[in-house]
C-alpha cells in the first residue's frame, strides 16, 4: 500500500470518485476539508482538539453533542475548563480517581500491550509525567529543566530539536513509573491546594516555546494538564477495551 508522510501536496486537492476505504490518517491536518455525497459508514475520527473547532455533519455541528457524551461517560471531565481554584481542584480529584480505577482494573499482562502504534498504559503514564513536568514544572514554576528522565516525549520531538539526552532509553519497571507518577500527581495536588484566583490569572511563557506570542496564564497551564489527563484516559480505556 502507498504511504505518504511529511507532504503538503494534497492541500486544496479535489478527489472525485476515489476510494480511500481502509486508509489511515495519523497526525494530519484535516482542517476545512469539505466532503460531499460521501460514504462514511464505519468512519472513525479521533481528535484531541475537537472541542476547539467545529465538525459539521449533514448541516449539524456535532462537537457539542460529542462533548456532552464524553462528559457523561467521564464524570468530572467538564471541570477541565473551570476558571476557579475550587473547580480545578475538584476536576483534578475526579480525573485522578478515574485513573486509579483504570490502573487497578488493568491486568499486568496488558500494561505494556499496544493497539497498532498507540502508546501502552505504561507509556501513557510516562507521558503524563512529562506533561506535568512541562506545564507545572516548566510553565508555572519556570524550572530551567523540569523533566524527569522516564518521561515519554511526543513523536517528532527530536526533529524539532528537543534535547532527547534528558530521557532514559531503557524501559523502567511499572512500579517505578507509578512511583514517579505519584510524585507528579502530588505536586499538582499541593499546588492547587493553595492556588488563588490572582495566581491563576498570572501570565507565563509557553513551556514548549513556538513561534506564536501565546502567553498562557497559570490557569491555562493547569487546564492543559487536565486536558492531557482526560484525553489520555480516554485513549487508554479505548485501547484496553480492544485488547481485552
Amino acid at each position: 500500500m502507498a504511504s505518504y508522510s511529511g507532504t503538503d501536496e494534497f492541500e486544496g486537492a479535489t478527489f472525485s470518485r476515489v476510494s480511500i476505504r481502509g486508509a489511515t490518517f495519523r497526525s494530519c491536518d484535516m482542517g476545512n476539508v469539505t466532503m460531499r455525497s460521501v460514504e462514511v459508514g464505519g468512519l472513525d475520527i479521533d481528535s484531541h482538539d475537537l472541542m476547539f473547532g467545529t465538525l459539521v455533519v449533514n448541516g449539524v455541528d456535532v462537537v457539542p453533542l460529542v462533548e456532552a457524551e464524553l462528559n457523561r461517560l467521564f464524570p468530572g471531565r467538564d471541570l477541565q475548563k473551570s476558571e476557579t481554584p475550587e473547580g480545578l481542584r475538584e476536576g483534578w480529584l475526579a480525573v485522578q480517581e478515574a485513573w486509579a480505577t483504570t490502573i487497578a482494573d488493568t491486568p499486568a499482562e496488558l500494561r505494556d500491550a499496544h493497539v497498532d502504534d498507540e502508546w501502552s498504559l505504561a507509556q501513557t503514564l510516562r507521558h503524563l509525567v512529562l506533561a506535568t513536568d512541562a506545564w507545572l514544572g516548566g510553565g508555572i514554576m519556570r524550572l530551567e529543566q523540569p523533566f524527569h528522565e522516564i518521561g515519554q516525549i511526543f513523536t517528532g520531538a527530536e526533529r524539532m530539536g528537543f534535547d532527547m539526552s534528558i530521557f532514559r532509553t531503557d524501559q523502567p519497571t511499572f512500579d517505578e513509573i507509578l512511583d514517579v507518577r505519584a510524585e507528579r500527581q502530588q505536586m499538582v495536588t499541593d499546588f492547587l491546594a493553595t492556588a488563588t484566583p490572582e495566581l491563576l490569572a498570572e501570565e507565563r511563557d509557553n513551556p514548549w516555546g513556538g513561534d506564536d506570542d501565546w502567553h498562557p496564564t497559570v490557569g491555562d497551564c493547569v487546564r492543559v494538564i487536565l486536558e492531557e489527563e482526560w484525553a489520555h484516559l480516554r485513549y487508554t480505556r479505548r485501547d484496553l477495551a480492544l485488547l481485552s
